[in-house]
């Protein structure tokens, strides 16, 4: 785990999504939570990351999600180098 994000205001974050129940109840919060752009941009960095993990290139991602080859940079150094958070929602995760 990433110790610079460890703190009580984050803490309380993760509690409050570990709290929601359904998929309406994470549409209202995030709503709530985040801007249009802000939540686009998280669920871009997801989809760029499903997408590395499947072994997709560059070229592949970029057209399909618009994402800068800045961004599939940072997400690809998170899946090789990071804590492995992806990994563990893509375990359990189905679409």
């Amino acid at each position: 785990m990433n110790t610079k994000l460890k703190e009580m205001n984050v803490d309380y974050l993760f509690k409050a999504i570990l709290s929601l129940q359904t998929m309406e109840e994470c549409y209202n919060f995030f709503d709530d939570l985040c801007t249009v752009p802000e939540l686009k941009a998280l669920s871009q960095r997801l989809e760029v990351a499903r997408m590395l993990s499947e072994g997709k290139v560059y070229s592949d991602i970029v057209a399909k999600t618009g994402a800068s080859t800045a961004t599939i940079s940072r997400v690809n150094r998170s899946l090789n180098y990071g804590s492995d958070g992806y990994k563990a929602i893509f375990e359990r995760v189905k679409e």
